[in-house]
């Protein structure tokens, strides 16, 4: 636990120390994100946010864990270079398809190269399946997908460090309860360097994360649930990291939905998010965050609880419980209507 501890004291003291470097670094290089059409901000904020996070973050886990494990060592490698994409991508605005393709190519290299990826799932019902020759695009799915789900999130102040943060200390305690060290450590070092970041990016932001952080939050937090959650003997283990990273995943979910119905490209911007609706029906950028925090948290609340239940039926009713609400809630909030675009 101390070790976890120091982790977590040790990126967040970092990630706070070096933001304003980075802030400054990128108000003398130009590199600033412009109010638009699709912007909430109305002024220039300057970018790279994310090399802050990573600081604090790679320090943070070199440190408490070294490289001698090949799991670790892969999921390191893959969050520096996931960094340095989405850095280029900050400073020069790759498109869509080539990021994709940079995405691809090195989460296959990591789950390929270093085993980060799952090769059984446990869930109610059915029990432990193999997954054998599918282990790897599923895992590549899995990482890839949430690499994206936490990019698509972060269009508010504080929302993907906040929202990341929070399923990082749900997956750190489900860890640290099933006795899954290095995870827990990592988790930590997550949690310190987004809550370190998160202290310069509430609302009203001085600095944004930009893709260099999203997609370095993103792929730490799906290779540590492939680590830790998804290798978890509980019945239960495929429900957990959805349910910690419900929030993204959700609202990614009626996002593709949404498009699909209303005869749109599913990877085609919208204005019809949650967080949109939110500010829709005249909530302030700091009330929608701390809502879809809350809403975070309890998800990730359930996720740590269901560990605990014993049998099946408890977890099944919980789940249509948990997905009953959320249609209920995105009937509600509009979420399956196309508005105009960003």
């Amino acid at each position: 636990m101390h070790h976890a501890l120091y982790a977590f004291l040790a990126a967040l003291t970092v990630t706070y120390i070096t933001t304003p470097l980075v802030k400054t670094l990128a108000l003398r290089w130009g590199i600033m994100d412009s109010p638009g059409d699709r912007k909430i901000h109305t002024r220039p904020i300057p970018y790279l946010g994310g090399l802050a996070i990573y600081a604090g973050f790679l320090l943070s886990a070199v440190v408490f864990l070294g490289v001698g494990d090949r799991q670790i060592t892969g999921i390191l490698l893959g969050a520096t270079l996931l960094m340095l994409l989405g850095t280029v991508d900050d400073m020069h605005s790759l498109s869509a398809k080539w990021k994709f393709v940079g995405q691809l190519l090195i989460i296959t290299w990591v789950v390929g190269y270093f085993d980060v990826r799952i090769w059984w799932i446990t869930y109610p019902f059915t029990g432990m399946v193999y997954l054998g020759s599918l282990s790897l695009p599923l895992s590549v799915l899995w990482i890839i997908a949430v690499v994206n789900t936490v990019n698509l999130i972060d269009g508010l102040d504080g929302l993907a460090a906040g929202v990341s943060s929070i399923a990082a200390i749900s997956l750190f305690l489900i860890a640290w309860q099933q006795g899954q060290y290095p995870v827990a450590v990592l988790s930590a070092a997550l949690i310190g360097s987004s809550l370190g970041f998160l202290r310069y990016n509430f609302n009203p932001a001085r600095i944004f994360m930009g893709d260099s952080g999203s997609m370095l939050l993103g792929f730490v937090l799906a290779a540590i649930s492939v680590e830790g959650a998804l290798k978890s003997v509980a019945t239960i283990a495929l429900l957990v990291p959805i349910l910690a990273l419900g929030l993204p995943i959700f609202d990614t979910l009626f996002a593709v939905i949404r498009r699909y119905t209303n005869g749109r490209p599913i990877y085609e911007a919208d204005r019809s998010h949650l967080h949109h609706q939110l500010l829709d029906k005249g909530l302030s950028q700091r009330q929608v965050v701390l809502v879809l925090y809350a809403i975070s948290a309890a998800l990730g609340l359930c996720a740590v609880l269901i560990t605990s239940v014993d049998g099946y039926w408890p977890v099944l009713l919980i789940l249509i419980l948990i997905s009953l609400l959320s249609y209920m809630g995105a009937k509600k909030m509009d979420l399956f209507s196309m508005k105009q675009e960003e």
